[in-house]
């Protein structure tokens, strides 16, 4: 799959796509679904999907609290397993983030890019102070000579499929609502750091992995599919993870930390994605280790058991 970063400097073969266009954080079946389309659209283009870096709620409001469901080298190893041949990762800038909706659709899209067909959902906004809406992108493709497909919302459970709804869910414990949404395992990726090896010590030895910059599940153990993706042991397997800022030992910094099925090897640097399953208590502070162990070696078994259905 090929990057893109600006519309200003493009080769001849990464012109002429059908492209999806959003944020597509966490890549659910309604970003899925407008990919879909921008397939169908034009099945003889390149297909592409258009999102942007920094997301533009980060752009704008630097100093709120973490919301991403995934990372910008997550969604791109998903995307490109979607068959994603073209991603416009677009810088996102002061002169991106000042452009009005028609210099963005002349601009960008059509002489910038050269596209053949866009595909949005039928929330989209874009162009400065989002005043742009799809009716008017669909006009500006006919000015411009792009095709334009306005992607209806997609429901579950009489909400709409969305981002913000998938995040509640996790919030809200509910890994598998979200997994519905998604229409995959909510996963968590990236390399194994190193930790306090308390896990180790404890008989539980855990591939210790940053959730820095992500939107925070709820804190607790959950039953985990993981794949290592890299490295001498790649390959799936079970796990228990948990979650959270470890209050038996007074932590104030959440990661997970997952504990690995009948495994063993050295995992450091190694790239994981750590999958959300079940999820089976909240964050407890024992009277003790051995309080402590004994509830870990329930956790492993209830997580066995789920798995071994999942």
């Amino acid at each position: 799959m090929r990057i893109i970063r600006d519309h200003q400097f493009i080769e001849p073969q990464s012109r002429g796509a059908s492209v999806a266009i959003g944020n597509f954080d966490g890549v659910h079946l309604g970003h899925q679904s407008v990919i879909d389309l921008a397939r169908r659209a034009a099945p003889d283009a390149p297909l592409g999907v258009m999102s942007f870096e920094p997301h533009p709620r980060e752009y704008f409001a630097p100093d709120a609290p973490p919301f991403r469901l995934m990372s910008p080298e997550a969604r791109a190893s998903r995307l490109e397993k979607m068959g994603v041949e073209h991603l416009y990762q677009l810088n996102f800038n002061a002169t991106l983030s000042g452009l009005s909706p028609e210099e963005f659709a002349r601009d960008v899209i059509a002489e910038g890019l050269g596209l053949a067909h866009v595909v949005v959902g039928a929330d989209f906004c874009f162009g400065k102070g989002r005043a742009g809406t799809p009716t008017d992108l669909q006009r500006y493709g006919q000015q411009y000579g792009f095709g334009v497909t306005i992607a209806p919302l997609m429901e579950y459970s009489e909400h709409t499929v969305s981002s913000t709804a998938i995040r509640q869910a996790l919030s809200d414990a509910r890994p598998r609502d979200a997994a519905a949404m998604l229409g995959h395992w909510h996963r968590i990726e990236g390399p194994v750091i190193g930790g306090e090896q308390r896990g180790r010590e404890l008989g539980f030895p855990t591939a210790n992995m940053s959730i820095d910059g992500l939107h925070l599940p709820a804190f607790g153990v959950y039953a985990v599919l993981v794949d290592v993706l890299d490295g001498p042991h790649t390959g799936s397997y079970h796990g228990a993870a948990s979650m959270g800022v470890r209050p038996m030992f007074d932590g104030d910094h959440p990661n997970l930390e997952t504990f690995i099925f009948d495994f063993s090897g050295d995992l450091y640097g190694a790239t994981l994605s750590v999958g959300l399953v079940d999820y089976l208590r909240p964050e407890l502070k024992f009277d003790g280790l051995d309080a402590l162990i004994e509830h870990m070696n329930a956790d492993c078994t209830q997580a066995r058991e789920i798995l071994a259905k999942t």
